[in-house]
């Protein structure tokens, strides 16, 4: 009985012992499901926590921050500087008139010369010929009308006491008149070959300076321009001719006053004005050709050298100015982003005017009341939605 007893011990601790395993088994599963669980649970919120980070940050760059800033009209007067060619005021070339050749010249390139100074002497032996031919003709024809004049006369009385027929009479008369037209041709013949002979003296058209010779002692010389001989210009004034651009047209005017300033003069400058201008924008380069004259007493500045011109304008419509940090270089040319009411952005093409340092004159594509995008990024385009955080001040300098 006692071996009984204890058998039935053993077994019910078996049975309390394999009960026990089957419950740590289930926990230890159930503990396994939860924690797959929990992490399923947090990749799910991980997930959704990054979509919702995502979407902010989407809404974000959709409305870009930006500072806008507003065109200022600039003052009423000011300066553009434009460049310019120096020009003689007068500029000629000298060519003869007669043929032969170059007995002697009398001034070589750089010299001063006045109105009328012989400059050169032409040999012209068949001109010389011709011309004594023709006055001896002349002299010809002075014999056959004195003859015909004393044949007429005698023919005239003649007829006064009826010797001689009026026929006769008039035929001698006639003669007469016909050898005074002879004489007058010949007249004519040797006062234009005394004016040709006349141009074998080369002569100075007007006060100036030689600036080239292109013949020497015993060069063919020929009539026509075939071969220039001198060329001459006249310094004491200068012309400079600028192509103005059409913006500034309207305040282009006679009277204008504008200085020239030279790279071999960097601390000086010399004062003039506009005389003229073309009265018409050339179609091709939309300038206005304009004439400033300065003078040059002394003779130091040169034709044909470089020059920048400042004008010191009255602006009829003064352009606006905006700051250089808003301009965006683009293949098609300089623009500007303008924030429309709406927030979005519209790219204006521009055209720029003088050069401020820190700022630009805009000479036409924006208005005043444009609020324009300070330091606008690369990647702004037209139609981009914005946010305006900031109106800058209007004069806002470029950074």
């Amino acid at each position: 009985m006692a071996m009984g007893n204890n058998d039935i011990k053993d077994g019910a601790t078996e049975q309390s012992t394999g009960r026990r395993g089957n419950s740590s088994r289930v926990i230890a599963f159930v503990v396994v499901v939860l924690i797959f669980v929990g992490l399923a649970l947090w990749g799910i919120e991980s997930r959704r926590s990054v979509r919702a980070s995502l979407n902010l940050s989407g809404k974000s760059a959709a409305t870009t921050p930006v500072a806008v800033v507003h065109p200022l009209p600039s003052g009423t007067s000011g300066e553009i500087l434009l460049p310019g060619n120096i020009q003689a005021y007068l500029e000629t070339p000298i060519y003869a008139r007669t043929n032969g050749y170059l007995k002697k010249w009398y001034f070589d390139i750089g010299a001063r010369v006045h109105e009328g100074q012989l400059l050169a002497e032409i040999d012209t032996p068949e001109i010389d010929q011709e011309l004594r031919q023709l006055e001896a003709a002349q002299l010809q024809a002075q014999a056959n009308l004195d003859l015909a004049k004393s044949t007429a006369d005698r023919w005239v009385e003649l007829l006064k006491s009826d010797g001689v027929s009026q026929q006769e009479v008039d035929q001698n008369v006639s003669a007469y008149k016909a050898r005074q037209a002879d004489l007058q041709a010949a007249k004519a013949n040797v006062d234009r070959l005394k004016d040709l002979q006349s141009f074998k003296r080369v002569t100075a058209p007007f006060s100036g300076i030689v600036t080239q010779r292109n013949v020497d002692v015993g060069a063919l010389i020929q009539n026509g321009n075939a071969a220039q001989l001198f060329r001459m210009a006249q310094t004491n004034v200068l012309r400079i001719y600028v192509s103005v651009p059409q913006a500034y047209s309207r305040s282009m005017v006679a009277g204008v006053p504008a200085d020239l300033e030279i790279p071999e003069f960097p601390h000086r400058t010399f004062p003039g004005k506009v005389v003229r201008t073309a009265g018409a924008i050339d179609a091709a380069s939309r300038t206005l050709l304009t004439e400033v004259q300065v003078p040059n007493p002394t003779g130091e500045l040169l034709p044909g050298s470089y020059a920048t011109v400042n004008f010191h304008l009255k602006f009829v419509d003064p352009p606006l100015v905006i700051p250089s940090n808003t301009l965006i270089f683009k293949a098609q040319g300089t623009q500007v982003a303008v924030v429309t009411q709406k927030g979005a952005v519209h790219l204006k093409s521009v055209t720029l005017g003088r050069d401020l340092g820190t700022s630009m004159e805009v000479l036409s594509g924006i208005d005043a009341n444009d609020s324009i995008v300070l330091n606008p990024p690369d990647s702004i385009g037209e139609g981009d939605v914005v946010n305006v955080t900031q109106t800058a001040p209007a004069d806002s300098k470029a950074k």
